[in-house]
């Protein structure tokens, strides 16, 4: 956007922006910096994977009530097209400014004729899919930024079947939020809408059909009944602890300690720096209750209870190592894999689901369990829309099992998103398990799995590149790859090149030249194959200003594979430092 016209919106905000008293306050303070004017206003926050999600404050590249009033108002208009009469579930977690943001956007909606049944407080994204299709919904509503740090806040549309719009969806969207002024819509009012009943409260036995699901989709609940967990469980601050512990209630499960200090919802997560499941440091005082209790494991929700993470004991005075999220997706695949074949209750066909970006590993498992392994893009809305064609054809049963390597995991129809109380739950089902028939734990079945499929290891490296000199070194970044040709990564042979955005697959060997074509919706995702089976991924984040880059290498045992990651990450950082010098 040119210097005139974000001066223009800037001054636009000082005189219209009166919704919200924190932002009178900011832009007041931010008169003066230039910088800080310019980094607010130079672009609109846009839809990523997972909606829109920002910094919370003042300007059209925040986190505020205006942006949340006008994205309401698009999908207001997208839905009133469709078809008149529309009813919209809506949610929200426990961070800074939710509970507001909800409020408002149901306050939209309702002035734009559309009936709202909202959660009276903070419920995870699981439940909110889950409420959508309960509730015979037209749409719904997520607040929440998910595992960011507390100044982000964001935004989750779902459409009618509980899943996260896809890209047509967001695109129709993203055109009707360019068509309106970010101050040319009504909010209504809330207790007015409430006493017209157009907006109501979700009924509590909303959480306890949720749960009763989550209950059928694991596989031997009955061992819960009668083992020790012996395992700690933090919500981080977050949406997770009360369908969390009811389930344990449900379960008879007595010996999974809480967290205290993080047991209740704080937006400002005063004890971990980011809500983030796959960093090890949220684990800091689940460990301490481990080594007071002697306990296997600890578990981690992030704050909309829709990512779990898991630290396990290595040994009795080794202390604890974290699990990634594609360690556990595999323990959990092979889990069910193995327990519902000897069961005899896997279905006809089955079928599990993995993102593009998510461990080969996976691919293994599945070939020698005898289950199909489809690969989708990045985000857990591709895997939502598989389970959405297997039901049109009454196959849902086939599904048996989706995640990605982010901490999403899933299994049964019964939502479209992930979801971290059924994560938890299967977590303690598999501790439970092989502790009592094996005496092993989850860290002794990952190295058996090692030992028999191979030794995989996978790397993800973020490159922060914030604000819009940023983005520009982004797109500098993709582009460099999508046209140029490089042969060799680290020393090793590249054989094909593919790339989601242009949908093509290339072959790079002298003596062939095929060119196929790939079978995904468009995405800007570039990926190398190398010869010694190692693949490197590289994509630009939807939701944050940052370049994700995964590294997934197989080797002879741990240590090979370690500093094969090593050595292809040092190489393809110096191409990406070289080609923004």
């Amino acid at each position: 956007m040119a210097k005139s016209k974000i001066e223009e919106s800037f001054k636009k905000w000082q005189t219209s922006a009166k919704q919200d008293a924190d932002l009178i306050k900011e832009l007041k303070e931010i008169e003066n910096n230039k910088a800080e004017i310019e980094d607010r206003f130079y672009k609109d926050l846009d839809f990523g994977t997972a909606g829109i999600r920002g910094i919370i404050g003042a300007g059209t590249n925040r986190m505020n009530v205006y942006v949340v009033g006008r994205i309401t108002q698009a999908f207001s208009i997208y839905l009133n097209k469709l078809k008149p009469n529309n009813l919209v579930a809506i949610s929200f977690d426990s961070r800074i400014k939710s509970e507001f943001f909800a409020k408002t956007a149901a306050q939209v909606f309702a002035a734009n004729g559309i009936k709202v049944k909202i959660f009276k407080e903070l419920k995870p994204v699981p439940i909110l899919s889950y409420a959508v299709r309960h509730l015979n919904c037209d749409g719904g509503v997520m607040i929440t930024a998910s595992h960011n740090p507390s100044e982000y806040n964001g935004y989750k549309i779902y459409g009618n079947d509980g899943c996260q719009v896809l890209d047509d969806v967001a695109l129709k969207i993203s055109d009707f939020i360019k068509n309106i002024d970010i101050f040319g819509f009504s909010f209504g009012n809330f207790e007015e809408s409430a006493q017209n009943g157009l907006i109501s409260f979700c009924d509590d036995e909303i959480e306890q059909s949720f749960l009763n699901c989550v209950q059928k989709s694991l596989i031997q609940p009955e061992i819960l009944n009668y083992s020790a967990i012996n395992a700690a469980y933090t919500p981080l601050h977050g949406s997770g602890m009360e369908p969390v512990q009811r389930m344990l209630k449900k379960l008879h499960v007595g010996s999974v300690h809480i967290v205290e200090c993080q047991r209740y919802p704080n937006g400002n997560f005063p004890t971990c720096k980011s809500p983030n499941p796959e960093q090890f440091e949220v684990f800091n005082l689940a460990i301490e209750y481990c080594n007071k209790h002697n306990l296997d494991v600890a578990i981690a929700s992030d704050p909309d209870c829709d990512r779990v993470g898991v630290v396990v004991r290595q040994g009795v005075d080794d202390g604890y190592k974290i699990l990634n999220g594609n360690q556990i997706g595999v323990l959990m695949l092979n889990y069910i894999c193995q327990q519902r074949l000897e069961m005899g209750t896997m279905p006809k066909k089955p079928v599990a689901i993995a993102t593009i970006v998510s461990t080969p590993m996976a691919e293994k498992i599945a070939a020698h369990y005898g289950i199909e392994l489809q690969k989708v893009l990045t985000g857990f809305k591709y895997i939502g829309e598989k389970i959405g064609e297997f039901e049109e054809k009454g196959e849902q049963s086939r599904f048996i099992f989706g995640f990605e390597e982010s901490q999403g995991y899933l299994a049964g129809s019964y939502v479209r998103d992930k979801d971290g109380v059924f994560a938890a739950m299967l977590i303690c089902e598999m501790v439970a398990f092989y502790k009592n028939k094996f005496k092993k734990n989850l860290l002794d079945v990952l190295n058996e799995l090692h030992n028999h499929f191979g030794h995989y290891k996978s790397v993800t490296q973020s490159i922060v590149l914030k604000g819009k000199h940023g983005l520009e070194q982004m797109m500098k970044i993709m582009d460099w790859f999508r046209t140029n040709r490089i042969d060799h990564i680290g020393g090793f042979k590249i054989y094909a090149k593919l790339d989601y955005f242009l949908s093509k697959a290339q072959c790079l060997s002298k003596n062939r030249s095929e060119i196929y074509s790939i079978k995904l919706p468009k995405s800007n995702v570039i990926e190398f194959r190398l010869k010694n089976k190692s693949k490197i991924i590289i994509r630009v984040s939807g939701t944050e200003p940052k370049i994700k880059i995964y590294y997934h290498v197989v080797g002879c045992n741990e240590k090979e594979a370690t500093e094969l990651a090593n050595k292809l990450q040092e190489s393809f950082t110096c191409f990406c430092n070289h080609i923004n010098q």
